[in-house]
């Protein structure tokens, strides 16, 4: 009789304390929410990279022969093609939005000061044996773009396109005969540019960027003077221009993670 009612009583004794000794325990803690980044912003930066042109000049030997001779002195044509090639830096400024589909469209405006140029030397066959030194130069690219892209979370897929200008200086010069000459050339033209890249968001404000464009400008007549005697003439150039850049950018009024 002792042993069954010893038995009911610690039976009784686990049941009631049971619940307690389960409420004291640690709760498991809940895994915690991590928001996606969002591409949902306006940014501005800063870019560094290299710049290759290809220029078509035609026809620098007619504009120094026929200065010196006349009008129709030239026979032939003869097309000059320098390939500049230098540094570029500078800025860039642009707002995104992105879809609850990941897809990410955007604008941009960037300018680039650049030190890219080149020359190539030619003969003057009426001068003979005499020369000119042709040199191209691009000084700034500045573009408006549109930007559409993808984002896997903080890292954006992109592709761009729209609106260019280049800013290029031309010379040629030498001397014809004896006599020296000095002809100069700027040219603002418009063109077309596309280009990619992939930009990485690395904190809640910073992202880093690799982006490879190509220009396209045409033909365009560029007029050029020499100061030293007085002479003017038109050469046809045809140009392209391609730039692979890093860029850093500063991103305000997004949500970030």
């Amino acid at each position: 009789m002792r042993k069954l009612l010893f038995a009911t009583v610690t039976a009784l004794a686990g049941i009631t304390t049971g619940p307690a000794v389960a409420a004291d325990m640690p709760l498991k803690a809940e895994t915690p929410f991590v928001e996606r980044f969002s591409w949902t912003s306006c940014y501005l930066g800063g870019h560094l990279g290299g710049g290759f042109a290809h220029k078509d000049i035609t026809d620098p030997v007619q504009l120094v022969q026929d200065s010196f001779l006349g009008a129709g002195s030239t026979v032939g044509v003869t097309t000059v093609s320098p390939s500049p090639n230098g540094v570029v830096i500078g800025g860039q400024i642009g707002c995104d939005y992105q879809f609850a589909s990941s897809f990410v469209v955007g604008v941009e405006g960037a300018a680039s000061g650049s030190t890219m140029k080149n020359s190539r030397m030619v003969g003057l066959p009426l001068g003979n044996p005499d020369t000119a030194l042709v040199r191209a130069s691009t000084d700034f690219l500045p573009s408006l773009t549109a930007r559409i892209g993808y984002a896997f979370d903080n890292v954006l897929l992109y592709a761009k396109g729209g609106a260019a200008l280049a800013g290029d200086r031309f010379n040629v010069t030498g001397s014809f005969v004896g006599v020296p000459f000095a002809f100069e050339g700027l040219d603002n033209r418009f063109g077309w540019t596309v280009g990619g890249g992939v930009d990485w968001a690395f904190s809640h404000h910073w992202s880093a960027n690799i982006e490879y464009d190509y220009y396209q400008f045409g033909h365009g007549g560029i007029l050029m003077s020499d100061g030293i005697n007085g002479f003017s003439g038109i050469v046809d150039v045809k140009q392209t221009v391609q730039v692979v850049k890093v860029g850093l950018n500063f991103h305000i009024w997004g949500p970030g993670w």
